[in-house]
């Protein structure tokens, strides 16, 4: 119970919960484990449960024609599926599928429902969750349609390392094994087009890349290159 408390302060949707008020809901959570490529649920499924990272990775993720486009990676301490606990019957609006074998806790809609019923400052706070997730959904649609290939994937980078870096000697180590498809697929690129990125900005030595590891040598330069 104590491991789901401390991931469960992390988590914006819970964070103002005092700790007998945690000491509650956690009951209403079931650990389950996944095996490497396992899909969670897909696009269009009705949603009905909130899942909460233990360990392991998850992409989230749309096809586009034939072609795969991430919309985010999550791993420990990451939460995904909110939007199942606002209003019974949504449906996905991605897929998410098991990167590599995963430990994940899920809470059902009709679990948390009493929850919701008497907290209005836990339904305000589902609520701006759900509205941080929009406006990065909405600004991944500009990307997308306004910005070139190579300002984009400065940009992925910029954003991975924001939200997996961890300070090292020589500059900022994204904390995630990444391909150059993935990245691609979250660039929403060819592999190619990616690769040859990844090649500049190695020989302007902006990155260094080794072991499918990202480390951003200056991300102040890294993020001119944006803006």
């Amino acid at each position: 119970m104590s491991k789901l408390i401390t991931l469960l302060h992390d988590v914006p949707l819970f964070q103002d919960m005092s700790v007998a008020e945690l000491e509650t809901i956690v009951p209403l959570f079931v650990e389950r484990k996944f095996k490497k490529g396992n899909i969670l649920f897909f696009e269009g499924d009705v949603g009905e449960e909130f899942y909460l990272i233990h360990s392991g990775v998850v992409k989230i993720y749309r096809i586009d024609n034939s072609k795969e486009i991430i919309l985010s990676l999550f791993r420990e301490g990451d939460f995904f599926g909110e939007m199942s606990l606002v209003q019974k019957g949504l449906r996905r609006s991605a897929t998410a599928e098991t990167l590599e074998a995963c430990s994940l806790y899920t809470l059902m809609r009709s679990d948390f429902q009493q929850f919701m019923e008497r907290s209005p400052k836990l339904c305000l706070k589902l609520m701006e969750v759900a509205m941080e997730r929009l406006r990065k959904a909405n600004e991944k649609i500009y990307d997308l349609t306004f910005l070139d290939v190579r300002t984009r994937t400065i940009k992925t980078i910029c954003r991975l390392a924001e939200e997996y870096g961890q300070p090292k000697a020589g500059g900022m180590f994204i904390d995630m094994k990444l391909t150059h498809q993935q990245l691609a697929n979250m660039v929403g690129t060819v592999r190619e087009s990616v690769t040859k990125v990844l090649q500049e900005l190695q020989e302007d030595e902006h990155i260094a890349i080794d072991k499918k590891h990202i480390l951003i040598k200056d991300i102040q330069a890294m993020k001119k290159q944006i803006y």
